[in-house]
């Protein structure tokens, strides 16, 4: 996978590209480990920092820590934009909105205090480990998954839909049998607790108190029990099915018809005809009957 940015000229730009947007050499992946590292620091500052007793102790030193973290991710966007041919479109890109937000909340502080916890979303930016490291095949693994998720929307969506329903008729009834001092003050809180109960997550806020609203209570549940696998087991079977269509082909065999072989496959998997006729090496000799299958 190539990087879709150009350098914007010869000389210093160029190399400002070879380090900071490349890996190939020593120097470039020594900067991308350093950023990361730097990147891990700084969301490490914000979590500690959110701590009231690490806030009341180092308050003002993770303040200036933060700002020395934001000047330098400041400057490094900076760096990045001026080497490159046309910046806008790496802005417009994934990397470049989330570099753009890992500096934006700070300089926000100025005018919106409170918005310094924003810049957690720096640990995007670790996902650059994946050039780095050379685990750009795991990219691939992951358009797998959405292609499959991309195909099981709709029948998740129709899912998801017949539950909502679901969730409103149990939440009306319980509504009409429960009193307000059980907590069932309106159909939308109903709405609420029949979602908890049919999760099973059950946090006690609101209890039914009569017989008859404990047995529907139970009965959510056991429902919630039994469907909670349906949009697993749909999102499941399009993952097999995107695996297997990656790596067989529907071309069919001319000799016995058989239509599943693997993409790389040269004979049929039953007859050992040769599957590609076209591209077919005249100097290939036919399988044997003991290579067929």
């Amino acid at each position: 996978m190539t990087d879709p940015f150009r350098p914007a000229a010869e000389g210093l730009r160029t190399r400002l590209f070879q380090i900071i947007f490349e890996s190939d050499t020593p120097l470039a992946k020594g900067f991308d480990i350093a950023l990361i590292l730097v990147i891990l620091a700084s969301v490490l500052v914000v979590m500690l920092d959110s701590v009231v007793a690490w806030h009341a102790a180092y308050g003002e030193f993770f303040y200036w820590l933060e700002w020395g973290f934001t000047i330098l991710f400041t400057i490094e966007l900076g760096l990045r934009i001026y080497c490159l041919e046309k910046p806008w479109r790496y802005l417009c890109s994934f990397y470049g909105v989330v570099d753009v937000l890992a500096v934006l909340p700070t300089w926000l502080m100025l005018l919106l205090p409170g918005t310094q916890t924003l810049v957690i979303v720096r640990l995007l930016r670790v996902l650059r480990i994946f050039r780095v490291l050379r685990l750009m095949q795991f990219v691939g693994e992951s358009r797998l998954l959405l292609d499959a998720l991309r195909r099981s929307v709709r029948q998740i969506f129709l899912f998801f839909f017949g539950i909502f329903m679901l969730v409103i008729i149990f939440a009306t009834v319980m509504h009409m049998i429960e009193s307000p001092e059980a907590g069932f003050t309106s159909i939308p809180i109903s709405i609420y607790w029949a979602i908890v109960s049919l999760t099973t997550v059950g946090y006690g806020d609101i209890v039914p108190l009569t017989p008859i609203g404990k047995a529907i209570t139970v009965m959510l549940m056991l429902i919630g029990y039994s469907i909670i696998a349906v949009p697993t087991g749909v999102f499941s079977a399009e993952v097999i099915r995107a695996i297997r269509e990656e790596r067989y082909s529907d071309e069919a065999c001319p000799g016995c018809g058989h239509d599943r072989h693997e993409r790389r496959a040269r004979y049929c998997l039953r007859c050992g005809t040769w599957l590609d006729e076209k591209n077919r090496d005249p100097n290939a000799a036919e399988p044997s009957p003991s290579d067929t299958p």
